[in-house]
């Protein structure tokens, strides 16, 4: 099957956040944790994301985090994890790229890889993203 594209849109309806460590100094670590639903291609609610963060500065930095998804791919059931990286400037905007983790896929979905993104600007409460996979 060759790969497809799919796009969407994701809300988040909370965000955890904690300081790790020595304090407020920068370089600062951080971990959130966020609760996300995705609607559009990727039909999943209420899923966690766990987020490492460094704040280079109070206004920027960059980020790791992992999420499991749990819902339908276009139309196909099943439950994948995304692994995600990405940066935040003091414009507000958080750019972030996310690859399916390789075996992750369950169900319809059983085969799952692929990558995606979006690019988060502050104050919307709705982000666009897109997603290019393949059920190999």
């Amino acid at each position: 099957m060759p790969a497809q594209t799919t796009t969407g849109h994701f809300t988040f309806a909370a965000w955890e956040e904690r300081t790790v460590g020595a304090g407020e100094a920068s370089p600062r670590l951080a971990h959130a944790s966020v609760v996300n639903t995705f609607s559009g291609g990727i039909e999943a609610a209420d899923t966690t994301c766990e987020y490492s963060i460094v704040y280079v500065t109070e206004k920027t930095g960059t980020f790791t985090g992992m999420q499991v998804l749990t819902g339908r791919v276009d139309g196909r059931d099943g439950t994948f994890a995304v692994e995600e990286r990405g940066s935040f400037d003091d414009d507000g905007a958080v750019r972030c790229a996310f690859e399916v983790v390789p075996g992750s896929g369950t169900g319809e979905l059983t085969g799952l890889s692929g990558t995606g993104g979006y690019t988060a600007r502050h104050g919307e409460p709705s982000v666009p993203y897109t997603f290019d996979y393949d059920l190999g």
